[in-house]
């Protein structure tokens, strides 16, 4: 990687995805663990959503097998409006990411037109250039790269057909 991509990756980074459900169904994707726990990578992730709650992605038994700890990112909720934004600190708990400052994600959800929403992910990365390369998919998925794009299209996946990837 050059200086100027390494550059370009420790910056804000901005994921949009349209998916054919409500802001409502897409908000219950994100923020209960009975949904965010079929999607993306193996774990759950739970939310005390008022300003001030805690956030806290713990692993499933097969990451932890893979070496992961059991719990993969924690973070502070800053902002909460449902089902259209919420703000949090991310801090990811990995032996690769941990050293890392903790980074702040945005989810917006929009209802662009009937029966279709947007779903607008800014993670503000400033500091933290080692997530900000995971996190920007420059790393093969089957290497645990994906990043933000395998997530979204996973969540769109689930929500728009019920079935995940690992379905």
């Amino acid at each position: 990687m050059t200086s100027t991509e390494a550059a370009t990756l420790t910056t804000t980074q901005v994921y949009r995805i349209y998916i054919r459900a409500t802001p409502e169904a897409i908000w219950d994707a994100i923020t209960k663990p009975e949904w965010n726990e079929k999607y993306g990578y193996p774990g759950r992730g739970e939310f005390d959503l008022r300003p001030g709650g805690k956030y806290l992605a713990t692993a499933d038994e097969q990451a932890q097998s893979m070496g992961m700890p059991a719990e993969l990112v924690d973070g502070e909720v800053i902002e909460v409006d449902p089902p259209r934004k919420l703000v949090q600190t991310w801090h990811a708990l990995w032996p690769e990411l941990a050293d890392e400052a903790p980074t702040r994600v945005t989810w917006e959800i929009e209802n662009e037109v009937e029966g279709i929403s947007r779903l607008t992910v800014t993670h503000e990365l400033e500091g933290a250039p080692k997530h900000a390369e995971q996190v920007a998919s420059t790393t093969p998925l089957i290497q645990g790269g994906g990043g933000w794009v395998w997530i979204l299209s996973d969540l769109k996946s689930l929500v728009e057909s019920g079935k995940s990837y690992d379905s």
